[in-house]
């Protein structure tokens, strides 16, 4: 599948300064105050009972802080979501413990939630909440010189007060109370203060932002600060796009996101059988009193049959037990139809290049009917040996054969060539960024040619893999032209055997582009951003 270089996958995070839209403010570096435990990968990480317990501090504004500075030095993700439900909270516990040098009362299912909406969120909106502290410092140096926990506690109450709306007051008192517990009383009467600047610059609504106007690069400035994203992002996709269509394609990356299940047609599980077991799940309303449960709120696809999405309501998924009975998968809707435009059969040969963590390649081995074969390719011995028994969860491991190797190597030392070959490139991840709320400040402009680059050559590895008459799917999660058509363009210079088959016989006329690829605008389809070129090699080869 497409990978996000340098990122782990996740089912799916933060710049700033004063009221004119100049650059956001240089922090200076600091070691942290407390020591942010972050073990090494697959470690366990148990609740110290040695911790005393401060029952005064709120228990999810004391996990989110520290969970943020983790994030921040590459430690952990941004959300909680585990099929262990509350055993994710011990662990979380035991990081605020050794951080902080106590721990808080223990994490229910509401205060995961919240961690989850407030780490993502913060994330996500931290340009803005940046520019707004720093706005109402009463020294920019005071910003500059702000030790990371502290920083953390302020963005937390920021978000919490104007993003979440939650009780200002109350926001205000627990901010402050977490500020000198883990810090020192200065540090909360500077929480207090600037919190309570906050909610008087709200209240008039005089909040200090920037305007959107001058010349193109300060109006991107402004946007960029608003809309809480890179300036580059905000010019190259205004360049593509226009400002009108940026704005709607950042406000979807901000916005909460929505999952999509897929029932697993290939342990003979249905979309109906899905359906039937979201409604007698529940799932606590976050805003409502403790205990008030919901039905999973859901609605059917109007794309792929297989597929449900849910806006709300993952956590009930898990505990339920449906991802680890091989009931259903989490995938986007965007991936189902890269695999609608590779439209496999069975008994065909597939493979499956860039693999891990393998959705793409369960949902093609799903369709095959347990006839043909798909061989899942990835320099990631790790993540191939999850995707294997993750296949025989699904009941398809009959069918798929992973294969540890570089593309580009295999390419060269083998002679078999395949009905079909699958190319989910690594991608800068434009795409996803409503999922992945920390990957837009781990992205440089920088690193667009490096994949280009990538792309390129790991292409013209799998172009010999194809036999004659056989396809070729390029697909990536980013909405990139330089990822995506001209990537396509370049191929067929120089591959002219290669031929464009248009894909709109497989995916709704919708997400058809003018030159027959597939795309997905996040904005405007309500799924993930996507593109896939279907790309047929001639049965004999051309002579010039």
């Amino acid at each position: 599948m497409a990978q996000v270089l340098s990122l782990q996958e996740v089912f799916h995070s933060a710049d700033t300064r004063h009221a004119r839209p100049a650059k956001p403010p240089q922090r200076t570096t600091h070691k942290f105050k407390t020591s942010v435990s972050v073990p090494k990968r697959g470690a366990v990480t148990p609740l110290r009972k040695t911790h005393k317990l401060n029952s005064d501090v709120s228990p999810h504004r004391a996990v989110s802080a520290v969970r943020l500075m983790r994030i921040e030095m590459g430690g952990a993700f941004a959300d909680l979501l585990n099929e262990k439900g509350k055993g994710s909270g011990e662990n979380e516990m035991g990081y605020v413990g050794r951080t902080l040098g106590f721990r808080t009362k223990d994490l229910d299912d509401r205060d995961l939630r919240l961690v989850t909406d407030v780490v993502g969120g913060t994330i996500r909106w931290r340009r803005y909440l940046d520019h707004l502290i720093c706005s109402l410092c009463h020294d920019e140096r005071v910003f500059r010189s702000m030790e990371p926990l502290l920083l953390q506690i302020l963005r937390i109450g920021f978000y919490e007060i104007l993003k979440l709306d939650m009780p200002p007051y109350a926001v205000v008192d627990e901010n402050v109370r977490l500020a000198k517990a883990a810090l020192r009383p200065g540090a909360g009467n500077l929480v207090n203060g600037i919190l309570r600047k906050l909610l008087v610059v709200k209240d008039n609504d005089s909040l200090p932002l920037p305007k959107v106007e001058g010349d193109d690069r300060t109006q991107a400035r402004a946007l960029a600060t608003i809309h809480s994203h890179p300036v580059w992002m905000v010019r190259r996709w205004t360049k593509y796009l226009g400002q009108e269509e940026t704005v709607r394609l950042m406000v979807w990356n901000n916005s909460d996101p929505s999952f999509s299940l897929r029932a697993n047609c290939g342990k003979g599980f249905s979309r109906d059988d899905l359906v039937k077991q979201l409604q007698v799940l529940k799932v606590l309303d976050l805003y409502l009193l403790v205990g008030f449960e919901l039905q999973v709120p859901h609605e059917l696809s109007l794309h792929l049959d297989d597929f449900v999405r849910i806006r709300t309501g993952m956590q009930a998924v898990l505990q339920a037990g449906l991802l680890k009975q091989g009931l259903c998968a989490v995938q986007d809707e965007s991936a189902g139809m890269v695999v609608s435009v590779v439209d496999p059969q069975p008994n065909e040969t597939i493979i499956d290049c860039c693999a891990a963590p393998g959705g793409k390649t369960l949902y093609m081995a799903a369709l095959m009917k347990h006839h043909g074969k798909v061989y899942a390719i990835d320099v990631n011995k790790g993540r191939l040996r999850i995707l294997k028994d993750t296949a025989q969860v699904h009941q398809v491991d009959g069918i798929i054969t992973t294969v540890a190797a570089d593309l580009r190597t295999f390419a060269e030392e083998t002679k078999e060539k395949y009905d079909k070959v699958l190319l989910d490139a690594p991608c800068s991840g434009l795409g996803v960024l409503s999922k992945r709320a920390d990957l837009r400040w781990n992205r440089r402009v920088e690193d667009l040619e490096e994949l280009t680059n990538l792309q390129d050559e790991l292409l013209d590895a799998a172009s010999t893999l194809v036999r004659p008459g056989g396809v070729l799917v390029y697909s990536t999660c980013s909405i990139d032209p330089e990822e995506n058509e001209e990537r396509v363009e370049a191929f067929l210079l120089r591959h002219p055997e290669f031929n464009i088959d248009p894909v709109d016989r497989w995916i709704p006329a919708a997400f058809v582009t003018n030159r027959g690829f597939f795309a997905s605008n996040p904005a405007k389809h309500s799924v993930d951003g996507a593109f896939a070129a279907r790309l047929v090699r001639a049965s004999v080869k051309r002579t010039s």
